[in-house]
């Protein structure tokens, strides 16, 4: 019977196979990508008037800022009055329990407010909150 001898031959490099590392990471990476919320703001500094009942609300809100000078902002852009209703209509298509959040500020004009309240009710909102400073 013949015995066979294991040699190390020292000529030849062993290498270590990254392959699988890189397809790991690369899987990571998409599924953080994909995972990330992100947090959307107005866009405008809004000064909130104080509220003894202030609750902190869900991150995931569809936010709406009313200034003092009549202009309503939501994502940074000037939607006015008139686009509060197909703004809040469209953001409400993917989750239609989303909750609306306006911020207004302390010298915005009460009716003007109640026109944005009213516009995101009709486009389908369940529940609309008013931002305030704790």
């Amino acid at each position: 019977m013949r015995r066979f001898r294991n040699f190390n031959d020292d000529t030849s490099a062993s290498e270590i196979n990254i392959s699988p590392l890189i397809d790991v990471v690369f899987i990571l990476l998409i599924f953080f990508i994909v995972t990330t919320v992100f947090v959307e703001e107005t866009g405008v500094d809004v000064n909130k008037p104080r509220a003894a009942s202030a609750e902190d609300l869900n991150k995931n809100s569809i936010l709406i800022a009313v200034t003092s000078n009549g202009q309503v902002y939501q994502g940074g852009r000037s939607i006015g009055v008139a686009g509060v209703r197909s703004v809040v209509a469209a953001m409400l298509e993917s989750d239609d329990s989303t909750p609306v959040i306006i911020q207004g500020d302390t010298d915005a004009n009460h009716g003007l407010v109640v026109q944005v309240i009213d516009a995101a009710k009709l486009a389908g909102a369940k529940t609309v909150n008013l931002a305030t400073a704790k």
